[in-house]
């Protein structure tokens, strides 16, 4: 394993170290020193499409660390974003001698399990790949853990690791703390995603929530058909659920199935602690009477009741649109951090909250509150924790899909209403009341407590008895930069003195050796004031702008799509008719398909 995990690291390395340097470059123009270069976004662009060149090079892992790159904007630029969504599991299917092996090994002899198997994968991926079958109780699909992936993956793993110390070197902190949480978070994740058993168990526990809901459609599993590494389900036909036009044939309310999609994850996640992560269109499907119908439960999660709670929290902040109890939010749940400038971050709030709406939002607005988290801040202070990464991830692309749907969607409002329903608001207000009560017991208790302490103090300083001790809180290292410039100017005019007093009473030799050394305190001098690199934000794609760009017909329209191919989903709605390029699923964008933030 380590053997491998060698080789790959070369060739890890020699992929993306081009990019890095430019990277480096982009901090230091000559690598070491030197001012920082501007990058445009047309170059961002094109570094982005050569990185989604390497990702793909290099195989199943790396396919995937780049689809859950594509939903962390606090990780990558918008552009990055952008090209990523395009990511694709194109891994052509494995041999059918290979996969039989597997199937065999789990199952038996492939005529004795099935009453009929097609050997031509309906759908191949990067882990996986599905298979259609009959059975005596009807059509299933069978999907097989694609032959030798789990050592592949585990030697990638540890090249990420391996890996990981040197890129944070190229990033600032807040993003060094999110490239941690994801590189635990996709360990954990794709190890995950190769336990078929787990995702039965998964699946089963989901189905079972949704039990009374004749909304929601989920495959059943076929247990004595299941292994670790063989995962046979229920076949269950659809209309892909970004297939817009198909829908509008089949005469569906596309504005109720966006809200049902929403209700649904909001009960995954506030009610019910355990959720389907990967809602992306090839894994979402519609049938004709408007049930929608969920595959592929590989990636999934539970929410612990402490985060459900701070996600409740934030919910009834956002309906109420009280952006000093939606920063409360974050920061409880690890997202914010607490010495973020608040007025600065509020402002940022209202802007989202605008955006969620649907509302236009005037571009100068965006531009100015880029420009004051630029001038109040040197790093960007959201961050995420592991365990929000999945949440994040399902809210990010829900709302792709919703929009796809209906472009005017109001996530706020059905929220709201959902809250409302589940009586999450009445208690919210009943809280606020009770916090308000406490707060006004406490005041009063201070009012008593206050004129005895305020007497001893008055006797203390009339003794001449009082001393007050500081502690100087220098968390940015303020003073030391302070101290490191008076020592470095001093050692430079030192420097300028010794080099004059050399050259005119001893050698050129001794002055050059002198003059060299000074010069060496004046570039730490003048690195050392330096301004810090900063957030250098650009504005993401609002729902606004989106709309906007693909009027104008710009390049870049966004694509939802992210993870065709890993589930059946694509296979039961593109499979059968997909005659150019079967077992891959057809790549479909729509011109709505956006996301934003």
């Amino acid at each position: 394993m380590n053997l491998r995990a060698y080789r790959r690291f070369l060739t890890v390395t020699r992929q993306f170290l081009p990019l890095l340097l430019a990277y480096a470059r982009d901090r230091n123009r000559f690598l070491l020193f030197g001012r920082s270069r501007t990058v445009s976004p047309e170059e961002r662009r094109r570094r982005a499409a050569t990185l989604l060149d390497s990702l793909l090079t290099l195989g199943p892992t790396f396919i995937k660390l780049g689809q859950l790159l594509s939903t962390r904007p606090d990780i990558l630029p918008p552009e990055y974003i952008d090209e990523f969504t395009k990511l694709q599991d194109e891994v052509p299917p494995a041999d059918w001698a290979e996969a039989e092996g597997v199937v065999e090994a789990e199952l038996g002899a492939v005529e004795d399990v099935f009453t009929t198997f097609d050997t031509e994968s309906i759908s191949g991926a990067s882990l996986g790949q599905v298979y259609y079958a009959e059975t005596e109780a009807g059509p299933v699909a069978v999907k097989v853990r694609r032959p030798g992936v789990e050592d592949l993956v585990e030697a990638d793993l540890r090249v990420i690791r391996w890996s990981l110390p040197l890129v944070m070197r190229f990033v600032g902190q807040a993003r060094s703390f999110s490239l941690e949480t994801l590189a635990d978070e996709f360990a954990k994740t794709i190890r995950q995603e190769m336990d078929y058993e787990r995702e039965a168990r998964m699946l089963g526990e989901i189905r079972e929530n949704f039990g009374d809901d004749p909304r929601i459609r989920i495959p059943t599993v076929d247990d004595e058909r299941s292994t670790g590494r063989v995962l046979t389900m229920e076949y269950v036909e659809g209309t892909k659920i970004s297939s817009v036009s198909e829908l509008d044939e089949l005469g569906v309310d596309r504005t109720q199935i966006a809200e049902t999609l929403q209700r649904v994850y909001l009960q995954m996640i506030v009610e019910d602690g355990v959720f389907h992560a990967d809602p992306h269109p090839g894994n979402l499907a519609v049938q004709e009477d408007g049930t929608l119908v969920f595959y592929d439960f590989g990636m999934s999660g539970y929410v612990e009741p402490y985060v459900q709670d701070r996600i409740i929290d934030f919910y009834v902040a956002v309906a109420n649109q009280d952006t000093d109890a939606i920063l409360d939010a974050l920061v409880e749940m690890g997202t914010l951090s607490p010495e973020a400038d608040r007025e600065v971050m509020g402002e940022v709030m209202e802007l989202a909250i605008a955006d969620a709406r649907g509302e236009d939002i005037e571009q100068y607005r965006v531009q100015q509150i880029i420009q004051q988290v630029e001038d109040t801040i040197y790093e960007f202070p959201l961050r995420l924790p592991s365990n929000l990464a999945l949440v994040l991830r399902v809210a990010t692309v829900v709302e792709g899909v919703c929009v796809t749907l209906d472009p005017e969607f109001d996530f706020i409002s059905v929220a709201t209403d959902y809250l409302r329903d589940q009586g999450y608001l009445e208690a919210g207000i009943r809280q606020f009341f009770e916090d308000r009560a406490d707060e006004l017991n406490q005041a009063a208790q201070s009012t008593i407590r206050t004129p005895p302490k305020l007497e001893q103090t008055l006797d203390r300083i009339e003794r001449d008895d009082l001393r007050v001790n500081a502690d100087i809180e220098d968390s940015d290292d303020l003073l030391q930069t302070l101290a490191k410039r008076l020592v470095y100017g001093m050692v430079f005019s030192a420097g300028i003195v010794s080099t004059a007093v050399l050259y005119a009473f001893s050698t050129v030799e001794s002055a050059g050796v002198a003059a060299g050394g000074t010069v060496l305190v004046a570039g730490l001098l003048y690195w050392s004031f330096r301004d810090k690199s900063g957030i250098r934000a650009q504005p993401q794609f609002t729902r606004q702008s989106m709309r906007e760009r693909d009027e104008m017909g710009g390049e870049g329209s966004a694509v939802g799509e992210i993870d065709l191919g890993e589930g059946f989903g694509e296979a039961v709605v593109q499979g059968a008719t997909d005659e150019e390029n079967p077992g891959t699923g057809d790549v479909e964008t729509s011109e709505s398909d956006g996301r934003s933030t």
